[in-house]
């Protein structure tokens, strides 16, 4: 069982920045793929970055390329999401997600865990 806990969102002017955290309890955290998924009013679910559990690994979605990065420590049991040079189309909720992969699973049907979430508002 692995419980998460975002924080971090919040409402900024566009070309702002925000770092969203995904604080874990559970054991064997650094086995679990985390990954961001963010859904916005109207739309669906879509997911932001992704990392491997060790850390070696990182996927982006094309629109935040160059913008946002995740990382891990393991440690600490918190994944963060450094978000730079926002946009309002980055207003949506924010939510980490986690799964027992060796991979970064793209479909949210694959994991397992969810935390509540956390809005991000971006202001033009």
């Amino acid at each position: 069982q692995v419980q998460l806990v975002e924080s971090g969102g919040g409402l900024v002017q566009a070309g702002g920045s925000l770092r969203l955290s995904c604080a874990a309890s559970g054991r064997f955290f650094s086995s679990y793929a985390i990954s961001w998924f963010r859904m916005a009013p109207g739309k669906e679910r879509e997911l932001v970055a992704g990392i491997s559990g060790s850390g070696d690994r990182t996927y982006y979605q094309g629109p935040v390329k160059g913008r946002f990065t995740i990382s891990r420590d393991n440690a600490q049991k918190t994944v963060y999401l450094q978000m730079t040079s926002l946009k309002p189309e980055d207003t949506a909720v924010y939510s980490c997600a986690a799964d027992w992969s060796q991979g970064i699973p793209a479909s949210a049907l694959e994991y397992d865990y969810w935390g509540q979430g956390t809005q991000v508002t971006v202001s033009s």
